[in-house]
C-alpha cells in the first residue's frame, strides 16, 4: 500500500453503503485500512454481504440501520459509531433515491421524499459529526452529489434541487471549517453502472451512452477512487470533482 493512500487508524461512516456506489466506497476505504461503518435503511442482507467481502480481505466493518432522512435516527447512527470506534474521521454522505416525474405530475410526497433523503440527510448526519470533528481538529466530509445538480435533468426537479443543494452546502461548510482541519468536498458522478442504471431498458441506455463523450458508463470503483483522493487530501476543500465521462463540462 502506498503510504499516502493509507487510511489506517481512521474511522469512516458511509450512508447508503450497502450497495452501488456506497458499497464500492466502503470496500475501497476498508482496503486502505479504515474501520468502516456501513449505514443501510432496509436491506440488511446487502450490508452483510459488503461486510463479508471486507472481512475476507482482512478489513474491519460493521453495519448500523438508520433512515438518514430522519433527524433522530441520523444522530443515533453517529452516536453508535462513536460509541463503537471512539470517533469519526470521514463522513461520506451517499444515501440517495430518485422519484422521477415531470414537474406538473410531481406530487408533494415525491418532492419531500427526495429532498429528505438526498439533502436533509446531509444536514442530519453532518450536524451530528461536526462538533466531534472540530474537537479532534480533523475531518473529511465528502458529499456524493450528481452532475444532474449542475446540469439539470428532465423529470428530475426534485433530484436536481437536492443534488444542487448538496453542492451549495459543501461550499458554505468548507468556508466555516477550513481553518479547523476539516475539509468538505463533493463528488458529482455522471451515469454510473449501478442497479438503477441496469434497470433502464437497453435502447434507452444506448441513447444515454450516445450523449457521453467517452461513450461508456462510469464504474462505481471510479467514484470510489475520487472519494479516496479526497479522504487523503488536506488542501482541497469546497470543491466538486466531476467524474462523468465528459457528459457535463
Amino acid at each position: 500500500m502506498v503510504e499516502s493512500q493509507s487510511l489506517v487508524g481512521k474511522v469512516a461512516l458511509i450512508t447508503g453503503g450497502s450497495r452501488g456506489i456506497g458499497a464500492s466506497i466502503a470496500k475501497e476505504v476498508a482496503k486502505r485500512g479504515a474501520e468502516v461503518v456501513i449505514n443501510y435503511n432496509s436491506n440488511k442482507e446487502a450490508a452483510d454481504e459488503v461486510i463479508n467481502e471486507i472481512e475476507q480481505f482482512g478489513g474491519t466493518a460493521v453495519s448500523f440501520q438508520a433512515d438518514v432522512s430522519n433527524y433522530e435516527q441520523s444522530r443515533s447512527l453517529v452516536e453508535q459509531t462513536i460509541d463503537q470506534f471512539g470517533k469519526i474521521d470521514i463522513l461520506i454522505n451517499n444515501a440517495g433515491i430518485t422519484r422521477d416525474r415531470t414537474f406538473k405530475k410531481l406530487s408533494e410526497n415525491e418532492w419531500k421524499e427526495v429532498i429528505d433523503t438526498n439533502l436533509n440527510s446531509v444536514y442530519h448526519t453532518t450536524s451530528a459529526v461536526i462538533n466531534p470533528m472540530l474537537e479532534q481538529k480533523f475531518g473529511r466530509i465528502i458529499n456524493i452529489s450528481s452532475f444532474i445538480g449542475q446540469k439539470g435533468g428532465f423529470g428530475q426537479t426534485n433530484y436536481s434541487a437536492a443534488k444542487a443543494g448538496m453542492i451549495g452546502f459543501t461550499k458554505s461548510l468548507a468556508l466555516e471549517t477550513a481553518r479547523r482541519g476539516i475539509t468538505v468536498n463533493a463528488v458529482c458522478p455522471g451515469y454510473i453502472e449501478t442497479e438503477m442504471v441496469a434497470a433502464i431498458p437497453e435502447d434507452a441506455k444506448e441513447q444515454i451512452i450516445a450523449t457521453i463523450p467517452m461513450q461508456r458508463l462510469g464504474t462505481t470503483s471510479e467514484i470510489a477512487d475520487a472519494v479516496l483522493f479526497l479522504a487523503n487530501n488536506s488542501y482541497m476543500t469546497g470543491q466538486c470533482l466531476n467524474i462523468n465521462g465528459g457528459v457535463y463540462m
